[in-house]
């Protein structure tokens, strides 16, 4: 098996099967961001993709989902992808889904029609690394997109019927922005229609742009009270009918539930350990997360 780059998927994904179509990110360049630091963009040939998939025929195990390995395969043309999926059923005969992460950026390329075939040939369950719908934090992150192009590209998706998810990365907005960050951000979710909310922490790694910032003091990160908050805000602004999966080892309180049936649930959650522990206790709780 070609893997150029480590294996990353959402914790979910762990019974799929992997298949490198693209190695790194397209983008590699947001502040914050170091899973691709050293792992330069490019895309499998299809002579690598066939070894591969004969490969994994050979194993004898009727895996009935491929996650596509790199940061965002579905950046790929229609063409490139369709390709991708006539060689898995090819040789995979018994794999009925296939996922994989895109970003915002990665449906410019696409029609509805177009999606609308991909979904026939088993794409489902694409991630998108959205993270922030608020147009500030976005460019000042370098995320690559506007603010204002998120509806217009995911609403693809929904009129394809594709099932998608959507990441929220909570403290992204930094101290005194969360509130804000929250609101904005769930406004532009209120006008999908994600089957999951996937919502981690920020984390600020070392030889980052971000941490740069930070020791400037052009960046000052949330405290874990202001991001607990935040959840809480984003979570009261939310109106839609999905899943929340705030599992992430980088936030503290995990939260996990349907909205609108349990929403209340976990807003109380989140406010009982505000009120618990303080901020001091919290900031104990991260310290004691140790690596993530």
């Amino acid at each position: 098996m070609h893997f150029a780059s480590n294996v990353v998927r959402p914790p979910y994904e762990a019974n799929s099967a992997y298949l490198q179509v693209t190695s790194g990110c397209s983008h590699n360049a947001c502040r914050f961001c170091t899973y691709y630091k050293d792992a330069p963009f490019a895309v499998s040939p299809e002579s690598e993709i066939v070894e591969d998939l004969k490969e994994m025929a050979s194993y004898g195990v009727p895996f009935p989902r491929i996650w596509l390995q790199g940061a965002d395969p579905f950046l790929l043309t229609f063409e490139k992808l369709k390709r991708i999926a006539e060689l898995i059923h090819q040789y995979l005969p018994f794999v009925k889904t296939i996922g994989g992460y895109g970003r915002v950026n990665s449906l410019r390329n696409k029609t509805v029609d177009q999606l609308r075939e991909l979904k026939n040939l088993g794409y489902s369950g694409i991630v998108f690394g959205v993270e922030s719908g608020d147009e500030k934090v976005l460019t000042y992150m370098n995320k690559g997109y506007h603010a204002d192009e998120i509806v217009p590209q995911l609403s693809k998706m929904d009129q394809a019927g594709i099932p998608y998810e959507v990441i929220f990365l909570s403290g992204l907005g930094g101290k005194g922005y969360g509130l804000d960050h929250a609101k904005k951000t769930a406004a532009v979710f209120n006008q999908l229609h994600p089957d999951r909310i996937l919502i981690a922490g920020l984390t600020i790694f070392p030889d980052t742009p971000l941490m740069k910032d930070v020791r400037s003091g052009e960046f000052e990160e949330a405290t874990e009270g202001e991001r607990i908050l935040e959840l809480k805000e984003f979570l009261t602004d939310l109106t839609i009918d999905t899943l929340i999966d705030a599992t992430n080892a980088s936030i503290i309180t995990a939260i996990y539930g349907q909205i609108p049936a349990q929403k209340q649930d976990m807003i109380d959650r989140l406010q009982a350990v505000y009120d618990t522990y303080g901020e001091q206790g919290l900031r104990q709780m991260r310290d004691s997360l140790g690596a993530i």
